[in-house]
């Protein structure tokens, strides 16, 4: 009975002694164990040196937390699956266009440039290719002027940055960071665009992070939407 009596004592003291340590993490880290537990299991995953640099890395289009190593195998995975559920507004209230849409990288396929060219990647309007939230896309300025931002259902949001000699009238080339992502997500199709707002005839970097960067320019709804 004596040794009943001080093994439940031991396991009594030993469980407020782990509760005392928890409260006392949690106070001071604002860190619970469930997120301890994913770093460690992210910490494998990505190379992440601290939970700190894992919670920097991951991205929400809900809870406005950007991505800040876009390179990493964690943002990356994360950023396929935001592409493909975005919570979308309703885009009734957008004037329409139907067009004929086709893929393009930044390489010597669709440009003639390689990389080693200083010119690579760089855009009509001056910006760096890019596929995000908002990607860079080829069009007729005469038809879509610089800066025009429209919505491509099936690929997403589009900011008018490049043109191209075959791009012309109701055409569209969408950026894409390979040929394989090319021809394996998009290819060519005819689809009717939303003209979210006409663009001024120029755009720069700076407007290209802000879009990216912005919870109140992601027009959130409460439906999520399968792209």
């Amino acid at each position: 009975m004596q040794t009943t009596k001080t093994v439940v004592r031991r396991v009594t003291l030993a469980f407020l002694c782990l509760y005392a340590l928890y409260s006392t993490w949690h106070a001071v880290s604002g860190i619970a164990p469930a997120e301890l537990f994913r770093w460690f299991s992210g910490h494998r995953a990505t190379g992440a040196q601290s939970f700190h640099d894992l919670k920097r890395e991951e991205t929400t289009l809900d809870g406005g937390m950007m991505a800040l190593d876009q390179d990493s195998p964690f943002v990356q995975s994360l950023a396929q699956q935001a592409f493909r559920r975005v919570s979308l507004p309703d885009f009734n209230q957008y004037p329409t266009q139907e067009v004929i849409a086709t893929g393009y990288t930044a390489g010597v396929e669709s440009t003639g440039k390689t990389p080693a060219d200083p010119d690579y990647g760089i855009t009509y309007s001056g910006v760096r290719v890019r596929r995000d939230l908002y990607s860079t896309i080829a069009a007729d300025t005469t038809v879509f002027p610089i800066g025009t931002i429209l919505y491509i259902p099936g690929y997403g949001y589009g900011v008018v940055a490049d043109t191209g000699s075959a791009i012309r009238g109701n055409k569209l080339d969408l950026y894409y960071p390979s040929v394989q992502a090319v021809y394996g997500e998009w290819g060519k199709r005819k689809t009717v665009v939303y003209v979210i707002q006409k663009g001024g005839g120029s755009l720069d970097e700076a407007t290209m992070n802000r879009l990216n960067g912005s919870d109140a320019l992601q027009m959130k709804q409460t439906d999520a939407v399968e792209i």
